[in-house]
């Protein structure tokens, strides 16, 4: 029997992040991926559309995630409102945990991440049918990256120093 497909909102601060998580993400077939450049088109969507899981950024000035998902969440006019959601975030700030519980937010994840990390949670919260929607808050920071995990990834400037300008 063939899985259902599961839709993914994504919403973060800058339009390249979305894309790239989008482009990693919509490497499984099971996963739809639907990006937003704006809270207003994201509620519009899911207004008609069920969305499984959310990926909303603490970092978006507009409107942070943890006050995105109260949004949709207290929005009875959306499909679903039960869904999972997902927040990114550049630092940790001692509220954000509290605010993110508060407003149901299932994970933070530190950036910056991989967005093979990011492909790994969507698929451990979506698969695991026994989590429902908001069951507990797990924050994540990244682990530190060795030369096996950097993939194509060189970095530049290795010992941190920058060149001295030629004048």
């Amino acid at each position: 029997m063939a899985q259902a497909t599961k839709v993914i909102a994504v919403l973060t601060a800058s339009p390249a992040l979305s894309s790239i998580l989008g482009a990693v993400l919509t490497t499984v077939p099971d996963l739809q991926v639907r990006s937003f450049e704006s809270e207003v088109a994201l509620i519009g969507y899911m207004r008609f559309c069920a969305v499984d899981l959310v990926v909303c950024d603490f970092d978006y000035e507009r409107t942070p995630a943890d006050m995105l998902v109260r949004e949709l969440r207290a929005d009875g006019m959306l499909v679903r409102r039960n869904f999972h959601a997902i927040a990114l975030t550049g630092t940790v700030r001692p509220d954000m945990r509290a605010r993110a519980a508060e407003c149901g937010i299932d994970e933070i994840i530190v950036k910056p991440m991989s967005p093979k990390y990011l492909l790994e949670r969507v698929q451990a919260r979506l698969n695991n049918p026994d989590a429902p929607p908001r069951a507990r808050l797990r924050v994540v920071h990244s682990a530190p990256r060795t030369m096996a995990h950097r993939d194509n990834v060189v970095p530049l400037f290795p010992n941190g120093q920058l060149p001295r300008p030629v004048v």
